[in-house]
Parts: C-alpha cells; structure tokens; sequence
C-alpha cells in the first residue's frame, strides 16, 4: 500500500490536496468491510486504525 497526494483544488492563489491509501480486497473482507461502510479512524505516531462506524 502506498499514500497517495492528489490535487483536489486551487482557492485564493492555494493548493488544496486530499491523500488516499489503496486497501487490497482481501484486507477488506478479513476486516468485513464492505463498500458504502461509514468508518473512524484514530491515529497515533506511525499508525492509523480504521473501525466500522456504530
């Protein structure tokens, strides 16, 4: 996996860009993740937690 930077916008002379992360299919269905899920994350230092929205 890798992060990815994209250029979402330009407002007011300044760049805005949005990061996104490629999860593999299989990392998906061990964690039962399903498109459309709403997800939280909490991060720390060198880590990033995603869990299922309750």
């Amino acid at each position: 996996m890798k992060v990815q930077k994209r250029f979402l916008r330009e407002h007011k002379g300044k760049n805005y860009y949005k990061f996104m992360i490629n999860i593999p299919p299989e990392e998906l269905k061990k964690a039962d993740f399903k498109e459309g899920d709403e997800l939280e994350s909490k991060s720390t230092k060198g880590k990033i937690e995603l869990r299922k929205k309750k």
